[in-house]
């Protein structure tokens, strides 16, 4: 494979604070190569339900997505985060297009079937047109994905955005050489919540099994390293975890957390 995509997800708290988000922004347009930036929508869907006095319900970190709720979230998240992020992007010359999954039918899903919890409108990915995201590469355009997908029925889902970064990975992965990045407001994965410093600069499966066996991984970090490591065994060429405002360094592996 002579083609390189790097694949980038930023997350929410990045989102939420406008100096780390422009600093982020900046790196990544001066990226060379093709790319694509998958985002969340940090606190803005939440903050606009209860302005609109729509309860939001959690389960494991996870939104139960209502039919309101649903609203809410594609209107931020392919809405408003999804084009400011476009707009400061083409600011910077780097010219950029912003879509969800359901556009161009780049993401294919279905509603979240759960033994003992009805999650709503949540989906989980089935499918990653990849060609249909080259088509937008090759023609030297940037993607930025929000994490709204859909059915083959044509029903809007809700989608975690990690998942999304990682299902685009192991799809691209069988077209070009793929490194995925998990960005966000952490140096890395620590061995120390509270010690920004104690990041652990490599991690493989039977490291990580020990660590999660000994409780030693912080619980929300938990499903980014199990994307990360799933996005490996499929193929993809490098993960990284680590901050969003130090990309550069991340990529060229002087910071953050390279998963093996």
């Amino acid at each position: 494979m002579n083609k390189n995509i790097t694949i980038i997800k930023v997350g929410g708290n990045i989102i939420d604070d406008d100096a780390k988000l422009d600093a982020f922004l900046s790196s990544f347009a001066n990226l060379k190569g093709q790319k694509i930036l998958v985002h969340g929508g940090g606190k803005l869907a939440t903050q606009l339900a209860a302005d609109l006095s729509i309860p939001q319900q959690m389960v494991d970190g996870r939104r139960i997505t209502d039919a309101d709720t649903l609203k809410i979230v594609t209107m931020v998240y392919a809405g408003l985060i999804n084009k400011q992020i476009v707009a400061r992007l083409n600011a910077q010359n780097c010219n950029s297009i912003g879509i969800c999954g359901a556009d161009a039918n780049s993401i294919r899903a279905h509603k979240r079937k759960h033994p003992s919890i009805d999650f709503g409108f949540v989906g989980d990915v089935e499918a990653v047109d990849a060609d249909a995201l080259l088509n937008f590469l090759d023609n030297d355009l940037t993607v930025v994905m929000a994490p709204i997908t859909q059915d083959e029925k044509g029903q809007l889902l809700n989608t975690n955005a990690d998942t999304i970064a990682q299902e685009i990975a192991k799809a691209m992965a069988k077209k070009a050489t793929t490194t995925l990045v998990y960005s966000f407001e952490k140096k890395g994965v620590l061995r120390d919540v509270q010690d920004e410093n104690s990041v652990i600069r490599e991690m493989n499966h039977s490291l990580y099994a020990s660590l999660k066996s000994a409780q030693a991984i912080f619980a929300g970090m938990i499903p980014k390293l199990d994307n990360a490591f799933e996005a490996i065994d499929a193929g993809v060429s490098k993960v990284i975890i680590g901050d969003a405002t130090a990309l550069e360094e991340l990529l060229e592996g002087k910071s953050g957390t390279a998963i093996s």
